[in-house]
């Protein structure tokens, strides 16, 4: 008989039968714990609330809002604790009545189904390079009137340049931000919506979706990362955290201030973002 708990108890008893195996919610936490993680190091590493993971731990699914999101959570948590989501979400649907149905609006989490959207034009590519045009065409026109200038001396009576004399090159500045400037806004489809996503402060899950419910993309941007859309009509979309994330649309930064780790659901469309 042993007497008080050592690091042991929190493992799950081991049968011999082929047919035992430990629950969703005991297989995550006994990964967690050997892999020397605490509920919080997943939250951080995740966005999932720490509500939530106790609740999964506990076999308790009703937090996560849904069949749905309760298979998303189940494979980000897999992923976190290095484990293979993929028996987990069989046993999950085993007891839940199988895999949810396919609907138009294409689940959030099942982005691995959505066959890859053509991407549209890169508008900051084209932004960057009217920028740089515009930046050489006024130093070249700095450098023709001070050439030109010169010469007019020369006409009227003045001294010649010496060879030691030499013309002083314009500086080029580059721009130090890359926010969409005038021209870029002007160079934004009217008749389109295009939302641009950057990750800006930290890493953070987002999703996106058409005008007609159909998922454009689904996963995690690290820092640093950015992605455009655009759809004729409007744009839906998810921002697991928002605090993390600057959002332009149709060439305008949107300034909401977003709170680290808040969840928004945001739809823009043509004529956004409207004044105010």
């Amino acid at each position: 008989m042993s007497i008080g708990n050592s690091p042991e108890d929190e493992r799950p008893f081991e049968d011999v039968s082929e047919e035992a195996r430990p629950s969703i919610g005991r297989a995550l936490q006994q990964a967690r714990i050997d892999a020397g993680l605490t509920v919080d190091d997943v939250t951080n590493a995740t966005r999932v609330r720490i509500a939530i993971v106790h609740a999964i731990e506990a076999d308790d699914f009703a937090a996560c809002g849904g069949d749905v999101y309760a298979r998303g959570h189940i494979r980000t948590l897999a992923k976190a604790v290095h484990l293979d989501p993929a028996p987990l979400l069989a046993q999950y649907d085993d007891s839940h009545g199988g895999r949810p149905a396919p609907t138009p609006a294409a689940p959030l989490f099942e982005a691995e189904r959505i066959r890859p959207e053509r991407r549209g034009p890169n508008w900051t590519a084209a932004m960057v390079a009217a920028i740089v045009a515009v930046i050489g065409f006024v130093g070249f026109t700095a450098f023709k009137g001070e050439d030109e200038g010169g010469k007019s001396a020369v006409a009227e009576g003045g001294s010649t340049p010496t060879a030691e004399k030499t013309t002083p090159t314009p500086k080029t500045d580059k721009p130090k931000d890359p926010k969409p400037s005038d021209s870029a806004i002007a160079a934004v489809p009217q008749d389109k919506v295009t939302v641009q996503v950057s990750a800006a402060d930290g890493r953070s899950w987002v999703a996106i979706k058409d005008h007609n419910g159909r998922l454009l993309f689904d996963g995690l941007l690290k820092q640093g990362d950015s992605k455009t859309f655009q759809d004729s009509e409007k744009i839906n979309l998810v921002l697991g955290d928002a605090g993390a994330i600057d959002l332009y649309v149709n060439g305008k930064k949107i300034e909401d201030d977003w709170q680290p780790g808040a969840v928004e659901r945001l739809t823009y469309t043509k004529g956004d973002p409207q004044a105010g």
